[in-house]
């Protein structure tokens, strides 16, 4: 499996920390990175500007290019990171592919200096890329022929023992087809839904210029005659179609890495969404208890049971049965006051009713007499 950054982090950080001594130290380190890259770093203090690395990665392949074997096009891309400063000991150090003979002082001082040990770091990036991209150059370019007899022949590509993957020629363009396996049940939900998700943005207009990608839980018929064990798969089966624009010129260099850091960038994916939503279920967690501790607190605060009742119940009641007494109370007063607006009635003046006479006012005319 490649990573994600084309340089090794702990190449990387020995090689600085040999460059930036001040005293001669010696080292003699062997270390794996990612399962099946391997390297191994030796300097002595005899001899303080001589650093030996060598590397090794599993390589299985099987139909047009034998991947045990460093191309030569890759020997010289090597050499060109730095002239002058990088030497191919022939042959390697044993059970290594390659061993390198870094002279570190000719290596320019300042930030130059640190952009060729990152440079020098990435030897096993350049390999991996350089096998892949000579296996998508001969299978773009071969003639019609070899394309019939090799149609049922992928080729299969192995750089981690539990992530093959396969690349075969169709009409017009190429496919490379992952199985993915995962040990996770929680692991495959969330791979499918990213894979379902891929195949949807994919298929958008925008999306045109990318590789084609599908998805399928069953392999493509190529892949009949394969292991059983690579064709065992949970998550089922991603392909993408890679066309000849995708090769020209400087998109080769970019489809083969994507090519390559699949595997590593589902699993990346995986991991960041498992870390979301355990956020999102702690932050839940930690609401829920706020609230059980503010309701707790408020229990603790609230008055306690008298006799048989609650103090703050026999106060709501008599503060609700004060209420109606006042409501009580203003009706009977507004009644009176409307009672008070009619005429008055006096007892005993009953026999003058009908007998009355109403006086009557004489009418004066403005006008004078004459």
């Amino acid at each position: 499996m490649a990573y994600l950054e084309r340089s090794s982090p702990t190449l990387k950080e020995t090689l600085l920390k040999i460059y930036r001594a001040e005293k001669p130290i010696e080292i003699d380190q062997h270390f794996y990175e990612f399962g099946s890259i391997q390297y191994h770093i030796k300097c002595s203090v005899l001899d303080t500007n001589i650093v030996y690395v060598s590397t090794s990665t599993l390589l299985e392949t099987q139909g047009i290019v034998t991947s045990k074997e460093i191309l030569s096009a890759t020997y010289e891309v090597i050499k060109n990171i730095a002239v002058g400063v990088i030497d191919i000991v022939d042959p390697p150090r044993l059970g290594f592919q390659l061993t390198l003979k870094l002279h570190l002082d000719n290596i320019p001082r300042g930030k130059e200096a640190i952009k060729i040990i990152t440079r020098i770091s990435e030897i096993q990036a350049i390999i991996l890329s350089s096998q892949l991209k000579e296996m998508l150059k001969r299978l773009n370019f071969q003639d019609d022929s070899q394309a019939m007899n090799n149609n049922n022949r992928p080729v299969r590509i192995v750089y981690h023992p539990s992530e093959p993957f396969y690349v075969f020629r169709q009409a017009e363009k190429i496919t490379a087809v992952f199985p993915m396996n995962f040990k996770d049940n929680s692991d495959v939900v969330i791979a499918m839904s990213f894979f379902q998700e891929l195949v949807e943005v994919g298929s958008q207009k925008e999306m045109g210029k990318a590789p084609q990608c599908s998805w399928s839980p069953v392999p493509p018929f190529q892949l009949r005659g394969e292991p059983v064990h690579d064709l065992t798969t949970n998550a089922g089966f991603v392909s993408f179609d890679i066309t000849s624009r995708h090769v020209e010129g400087k998109r080769l260099d970019k489809t083969v890495w994507n090519l390559l850091n699949f595997y590593a960038y589902v699993k990346y994916h995986i991991k960041c969404t498992r870390g979301y939503i355990q956020r999102r279920m702690r932050k839940r967690m930690d609401s829920l208890v706020k609230q059980r501790l503010n309701n707790t607190r408020f229990e603790e605060e609230s008055p306690q049971k008298e006799n048989g009742a609650c103090k703050y119940v026999k106060e709501l009641v008599k503060v609700q049965k004060g209420k109606l007494m006042m409501q009580q109370r203003c009706k009977d007063m507004t009644r009176r006051v409307k009672i008070s607006k009619f005429r008055i009635r006096i007892n005993g003046c009953a026999r003058f009713r009908f007998n009355q006479r109403w006086i009557s006012i004489p009418k004066f005319s403005s006008k004078s007499s004459k």
